[in-house]
């Protein structure tokens, strides 16, 4: 009997025991066959996959412990024993003459995955563009490692953005999900990152309270920040949707005579992967902010131009006025996205009709009256709005009225 089957673990309890000898020795991983840990007599554990292939004896060094945890182990030793069973090594080709750039196989990923599983791309594409191509884009898929991998996430985390460090783990865990289906690559070397290094969720209740909302918009109409900007702010607060789908308004889907505006694509559902299109009913004063917009967007197709014309304005740009407007306040921290429930917890408390409120919000409703509930609430939603409007201008437009008699007067 070998040292190595002498040596048997099972749990994560049992490989933290696992101390330095004075030889270097091996534990053998009870549940998944082939899977070992190799302990040095400096106590380094490293993770071995065992197996046979072409009646031969192969190796494969899958990672160190505790960086890749057992359970992440045991998934990378199964998708190896996958491609073994199928005759296929899971180690690198070394004689490779030629070998696909991560940038060339990430347009395949692209259009093989995402562009079929999501009706609008766009967030992944800005992902791959802004955060994983510049990094990665010139480097062989097969290539790539723990290290490469790290670089892209903790560039985002030492930017301060946790939450989208994660979203570019998992952009990355999924297409080397991929690149494993496809036999590109022997193993996937982002699940030696596991999510919660990266970012913890904190379910957020942030909303602004009426003097909050008053001091805010005050501050921010009566600052030097372009004008476009202060109108998209006030616009998050009285139509309740997304910024992104504020920042991609185009004036071809507003309607002013049927005091509509209709947003084609929404936000993904987290649940079916699908877009929605959205109606807006809009306001008097939601019109005249729209009215104000349209004379100094002039010809563009979008309502909050961008730098080149026939484009948009860019992800983070309300970000940034609403942070540099806070800055002049003393109020708590919120987030342009807390703007919605804002007005979501204010019409809520003003005992307006819940669903409604959900289908200003486009969230679907769940369980059997998701099913059967189907109403669009036009009446409701249509007074509602006016209602909000009046509330939120009430608190705001006596402080702001040089601001708000610079263009046409909203009232």
């Amino acid at each position: 009997m070998t040292e190595a089957e002498k040596i048997l673990f099972s749990t994560d309890r049992e490989i933290k025991n696992l101390k330095a000898g004075e030889k270097r020795y091996t534990a053998k991983d009870a549940v998944a066959n082939g899977l070992f840990l190799d302990i040095t007599t400096t106590g380094v554990k490293s993770w071995w996959y065992r197996y046979s292939l072409n009646g031969k004896q192969e190796r494969l060094v899958i990672g160190r412990y505790p960086d890749l945890s057992l359970k992440e182990a045991r998934q990378i030793r199964d998708e190896s024993a996958s491609l073994v069973a199928k005759g296929i090594s899971p180690k690198p080709n070394k004689n490779k003459v030629t070998s696909i750039l991560f940038s060339d196989y990430g347009e395949r990923y692209l259009n093989e995955v995402i562009k079929k599983e999501r009706k609008n791309p766009y967030n992944m594409i800005l992902c791959l563009n802004n955060d994983i191509y510049p990094m990665l884009g010139n480097i062989a898929l097969d290539q790539i490692n723990v290290d490469d991998v790290r670089r892209v996430i903790w560039r985002k985390k030492d930017q301060g953005y946790d939450a989208s460090a994660n979203q570019v783990r998992g952009l990355l865990k999924r297409m080397f999900d991929y690149a494993m289906t496809l036999g590109l690559v022997p193993f996937n070397p982002v699940l030696s990152i596991p999510t919660r290094h990266i970012y913890k969720a904190v379910p957020r209740n942030r909303y602004l309270s009426t003097s909050e909302i008053r001091t805010y918009y005050t501050t921010l109409l009566n600052s030097r920040i372009y004008r476009p900007r202060k109108l998209g702010l006030l616009l998050s607060l009285l139509t309740l949707i997304r910024k992104s789908e504020l920042l991609r308004a185009k004036w071809e889907h507003i309607d002013f005579e049927q005091r509509l505006w209709l947003i084609p694509e929404t936000k993904a559902d987290s649940a079916t992967g699908h877009s929605r299109e959205m109606v807006v009913y809009m306001s008097d004063q939601v019109i005249e902010i729209f009215k104000d917009l349209n004379t100094i967007a002039g010809d563009e197709p979008y309502v909050f131009v961008g730098r080149k014309s026939g484009t948009h304005i860019s992800h983070n740009a309300f970000n940034t006025a609403q942070k540099s407007a806070l800055s002049l306040t003393n109020i708590p921290d919120f987030t342009v996205h807390d703007l919605r429930r804002t007005a979501s917890t204010h019409l809520n408390e003003q005992g307006f009709n819940s669903d409604a409120i959900e289908a200003c919000l486009n969230h679907t409703m769940r369980g059997v009256r998701g099913v059967y509930n189907k109403a669009k609430y036009e009446k409701e939603r249509t007074e509602m709005m006016k209602k909000w409007s009046d509330y939120i201008f009430s608190l705001i437009y006596e402080p702001n009225l040089i601001f708000f008699n610079k263009s046409k007067n909203i009232g």
